[in-house]
């Protein structure tokens, strides 16, 4: 596999959306083996395939990078098809480095789309995984997280709010 260059807040390509990938073949396969290579050299939990430069609508994603047993989720042209609940959680992305923002998100939510092996899924997640999921779709359509970030941080800064807790 190879690594492939992440691109970084201010390039336009991260503001347009994506186009149908319509198909799963063995090029897509093997940018999406790339994806998951890159993601994990750069220590995120997910990637989207503008954040390569790649405008079509795909992501992976590994919500639990720790876990024992290590699930990559491959998701090709997938439509968020419900959602409930609401939770806020801090957020960052490997396509805006050094920040990190608070973001309220559905906590619990069903997407369907093709596979890496091109067969049709539908899962449900909820918590961290449904943030993670839901910030990767949002890349297809060109948002990112600072657009819905009620509060930004740079990274290595206290967040004020945390500082009045332990006080």
């Amino acid at each position: 596999m190879a690594l492939r260059t992440i691109v970084t807040e201010g390039d336009p390509i991260l503001r347009k959306s994506c186009r149908p990938v319509n198909e799963v073949t063995d090029r897509i396969r093997m940018i999406l083996d790339d994806m998951v290579d890159t993601m994990r050299e750069a220590q995120g939990v997910g990637l989207a395939a503008p954040q390569v430069g790649i405008m079509r609508r795909m992501f992976v994603a590994e919500p639990e990078p720790e876990a024992e047993e290590k699930k990559v989720w491959y998701f090709v042209d997938p439509e968020i098809i419900a959602q409930e609940g609401e939770e806020e959680g801090e957020e960052a992305c490997l396509s805006v480095p050094e920040l990190y923002g608070k973001v309220i998100r559905p906590a619990k939510i069903t997407i369907r789309g093709l596979d890496r092996d091109g067969n049709m899924q539908e899962e449900t997640f909820e918590g961290f995984a449904a943030r993670v999921m839901c910030h990767e779709y949002d890349h297809l359509d060109g948002i990112l997280y600072p657009d819905k970030a009620e509060q930004m941080f740079r990274a290595g800064e206290e967040n004020p709010e945390e500082e009045e807790k332990a006080q």
